[in-house]
């Protein structure tokens, strides 16, 4: 199972984060992950070669614009996709079991006890019908062989630990009993209430507001300090993941189109596509001159990809390659620095120019 890790990333012609580092284990490793979808109207490419590494303790920010492939990813990481239409493709190794050739049975005493996901609307995820700490009790005997005293223990123990008051009496209400930051952390219980080593959090501040996101991705960082979990954590904004994640994966139209050290995608991105989700970014760390400048364009249509770069419809910089390689030939990720990768046919020294004088300084 080692020697899987420590060949080359399919999607970046370059070597992947566990080749570089042969001797880290990683907790988590995706390799050339497809997931399409058969349709009426065509073949869906939700995503399409995704590759990435995760040790124990560590948190990865998925980011990119609503159906850039994050949640499909996520999904996938969890054995959730069970359609007919679905094909998957690609390794997915979680501390050295391989989970896409894997029986269905087996993935679901997986998922739940060494993984779980906190859901983008808890309203949706959590049952109407059946009280917070009944549905707390389920996901834990599930997996546990204990009493019905002893679960509910346990979850009163779980709403405690995620701050929610009087968790002895909120245990017999239901979720529309609950505020959306308590649903929220209600779901965080139930995710962690069997200690699991992963945790995808799939857009798990959507809706709330700016205090209760806050509280909720501080949460997830002291959970996560406490149980050492991997955490993923999927958004679409920046801002959420600036401070929580230690690496970051831009997806764009199903593909990483960039990933690196936090440090490295905010102070040194690589990708037209990574300024611009910069650049629409709000700073509340220096007075804002300029109006926030938006990503022009909308994200491609996943049956209908565009040749070539898929970004280059959008791209203010496609023509800067010379011989319309942008529209023609597909980049694939290649190294840029130590574990920093991009997928663009600009050369470093003009992504650098560009950087420097143009882009930079209105950040």
């Amino acid at each position: 199972m080692s020697d899987v890790r420590k060949t080359d990333s399919p999607d970046s012609g370059a070597v992947s984060d566990a080749g570089s580092a042969a001797d880290e284990q990683q907790f988590l490793s995706v390799r050339d992950l497809t997931i399409h979808f058969d349709t009426d109207d065509g073949l869906v490419k939700s995503v399409d070669g995704v590759s990435f590494d995760l040790k124990a303790g560590e948190t990865l920010g998925i980011v990119g614009e609503s159906g850039s492939g994050k949640s499909v990813t996520s999904l996938g990481i969890m054995g959730l996709h069970t359609s007919e239409r679905a094909r998957i493709s690609g390794e997915i190794w979680l501390e050295g079991e391989e989970l896409i050739g894997a029986g269905p049975e087996r993935v679901r005493e997986l998922r739940g006890q060494k993984m779980a996901m906190i859901f983008q609307d808890p309203l949706s995820a959590l049952h109407p019908y059946y009280s917070i700490g009944s549905q707390i009790v389920e996901a834990h005997r599930v997996h546990h062989h204990v009493d019905k005293k002893a679960a509910k223990k346990r979850a009163i123990e779980m709403l405690d630990r995620v701050g929610i008051p009087e968790p002895q009496r909120r245990y017999d209400d239901y979720p529309h009993q609950f505020s959306g930051g308590m649903r929220q952390r209600a779901m965080i219980a139930m995710a962690l209430v069997n200690n699991p080593q992963l945790l995808i959090a799939d857009e798990p501040t959507t809706a709330l507001d700016v205090t209760v996101q806050a509280q909720i991705l501080d949460l997830i960082r002291d959970l996560q300090k406490e149980f050492g979990s991997a955490v993923v954590m999927i958004t679409h904004d920046l801002g959420v993941v600036a401070e929580i994640a230690d690496k970051l994966l831009v997806m764009y139209a199903g593909r990483c189109i960039e990933r690196g050290s936090s440090e490295k995608v905010f102070y040194q991105p690589q990708h037209p596509y990574t300024w611009g989700l910069l650049g629409s970014m709000p700073r509340i760390d220096r007075e804002q001159t300029e109006r926030l400048v938006p990503v022009k364009g909308s994200p491609p249509s996943l049956i209908n990809v565009p040749s070539g770069c898929a970004f280059h419809p959008r791209c203010p910089y496609a023509d800067v390659p010379a011989d319309n390689v942008t529209r023609t030939e597909r980049p694939e990720l290649q190294l840029v620095s130590d574990g920093h990768y991009s997928a663009c046919h600009m050369s470093p020294e003009q992504r650098e120019q560009i950087w420097t004088e143009e882009i930079a300084p209105k950040l």
